[in-house]
């Protein structure tokens, strides 16, 4: 256990985002499943993991952001329902499952497995939280155990929106409005969406009062001057931001597709599905609407290897792999903060910053992984202790002066995955939709007709929503492109209506009120933001 001072630190991130997706007007939209399967196998696994923690007694610290389009539909009554119908129709499937798989041993013991685990996630979310996850993450910030900080306000990407910089002031100001909605307090840091910095944003960080950011490592390596430390201690810009950059490192152990911990083959296969291999009647009613075979979640076997073989999965050899990657992470740390810890003068932080998706969704044994690992640092060892990056800043408040480098995590670390041949066509609509918002924030400031705020202020809900950096990754990535697509051309055309109807004086209120019912995010919104 830890009793002494220790040698360094390490500060875990997690980024918990997801795009707003609402769509009161069909339930055929299968990408508002993305919110479901995060709740059921990122959001409940870690906060079950995170109370085994705390009644364990195990001191631990970690810090997730939790980004505004997530906090409003975590938050979002629709929503909740569909998840509840979701669950109901999983314990369903599952139930079917484990009559189906009577005659094989390991197959049905996973499917008792999976209607057990459907069936608990119904009651935490029903009755242990009353539908409000918001809340149970806020305890764990009001005991001390996790920090949570803001996002952008729909994860739009700051190193092109900044052409008209009050958008990355409109960005950073309902993140912070949201923040505060629902913690109750000011957040003390951002993630960056995308990781992405430009020196620009500094002005408005500060001026919603942030007072640290995460970065990817080369923002802080080619920061000018060179940081003395690298990414093994913050470094503070001139207009006063703290920012903490990634640390290699750790971060390849987890993430690297070669060599990283998830690729083991003991865990759960993720893309072999009953979705995809159950008989096609069987499973036609848990899948999409138009019969096309989608993932169910429920899935019997391991990676095994890198052929189309698969094993059946073991639920004790998983986890027997979890301990020894976590004591093989825990080791590593140990080892990377003897060897930098002599040569500075305060004790190093390695950031560890991830997708929080990445815990449980892609890597479904790692809530359990975090666990164990949590469990060992406290208990195992007393080289370093976890910390978050508001309690590093508190504790060593001497930092480096230095500008971070233009930068963001996607591939080749800068801007190519939002700005290529793919998706080029909509940053021209995304920037006149931005200027054309500026504009009217400066001419109907002193707006006092009610109708008209309304359509105003739904004119900027627009404007965020069609500047999410989740449409053009998607976009990029190939994945639901024709989704993707249509949500940039649906924000963008409901903002050229209303700002129509606005300039000619003639609203048409069921037209705005049907918009309203839709993209229903940031009800406290003030277009006056743009200014």
């Amino acid at each position: 256990m830890n009793t002494i001072e220790p040698k360094g630190y390490v500060s875990f991130v997690l980024h918990a985002h997801l795009p707003f997706i609402h769509h009161p007007e069909s339930e055929d939209y299968l990408e508002e499943q993305w919110l479901y399967e995060a709740i059921s196998e990122t959001y409940i696994p870690l906060i079950l993991n995170f109370q085994k923690l705390i009644e364990e007694k195990v001191d631990f610290r970690i810090t997730m952001s939790m980004t505004p389009p997530l906090l409003n539909m975590l938050d979002n009554k629709l929503l909740q329902r569909r998840y509840i119908k979701y669950l109901k129709k999983h314990i369903e499937l599952a139930k079917k499952e484990i009559e189906r798989t009577k005659d094989n041993d390991n197959i049905n013991k996973l499917s008792k497995y999976y209607f057990e685990r459907y069936s608990n996630d119904l009651h935490i979310f029903k009755d242990v939280y009353n539908c409000n996850l918001i809340n149970a993450f806020k305890y764990f910030q009001d005991i001390g155990v996790l920090e949570i900080i803001t996002c952008g306000a729909t994860h739009g990407y700051f190193p092109i929106l900044y052409i008209t910089e009050q958008t990355i002031k409109a960005q950073i100001a309902v993140g912070v409005q949201t923040y505060k909605k629902y913690f109750g307090k000011n957040p003390r840091g951002i993630w960056l969406p995308e990781c992405g910095y430009v020196p620009e944003a500094d002005k408005y960080l500060k001026e919603f009062g942030i007072e640290y950011i995460i970065t990817e490592s080369h923002g802080i390596l080619y920061a000018n001057p060179t940081p003395l430390y690298g990414t093994y201690s913050p470094i503070v810009s001139p207009n006063g931001i703290t920012c903490f950059g990634r640390d290699m490192e750790s971060s390849r152990q987890v993430w690297s597709s070669i060599n990283g911990y998830p690729g083991d083959f003991n865990y759960r296969e993720f893309y072999k599905d009953i979705g995809y291999d159950a008989p096609y009647d069987y499973i036609k009613p848990y899948i999409a609407h138009n019969g096309v075979r989608v993932h169910t979640g429920i899935k019997y076997h391991r990676i095994t290897s890198k052929t189309e073989e698969k094993d059946i999965y073991n639920l004790q050899w998983a986890e027997d792999s979890a301990q020894k990657q976590a004591s093989h992470f825990m080791n590593s740390r140990i080892n990377q903060i003897d060897a930098v810890s002599t040569y500075m003068d305060k004790p190093p932080i390695i950031l560890c910053p991830y997708d929080a998706e990445l815990y449980g969704h892609w890597w479904y044994e790692g809530p359990y992984w975090l666990y164990i690992l949590f469990k060992k640092i406290f208990f195992d060892q007393n080289n370093f202790k976890l910390i978050t990056p508001s309690e590093y800043i508190d504790k060593y408040p001497e930092m480096q002066i230095s500008t971070p480098c233009h930068s963001s995590w996607g591939a080749n670390g800068y801007s190519e995955v939002w700005l290529n041949e793919t998706n080029d066509y909509a940053h021209k609509h995304l920037h006149i939709i931005g200027e054309k918002m500026v504009e009217i924030a400066h001419n109907f400031y002193n707006e006092t007709d009610n109708l008209k705020i309304r359509l105003i202020n739904q004119c900027a809900r627009e404007v965020l929503l069609a500047q999410s950096s989740d449409w053009l990754f998607i976009i990029t990535n190939g994945t639901m492109v024709d989704y993707a697509k249509k949500r940039i051309k649906d924000h963008v055309g409901r903002f050229y209506k209303l700002y129509e109807q606005l300039i000619n004086n003639k609203i048409d209120e069921l037209f705005l009120k049907s918009v309203e019912e839709k993209d229903c995010i940031f009800h406290e919104i003030d277009f006056k933001i743009y200014f």
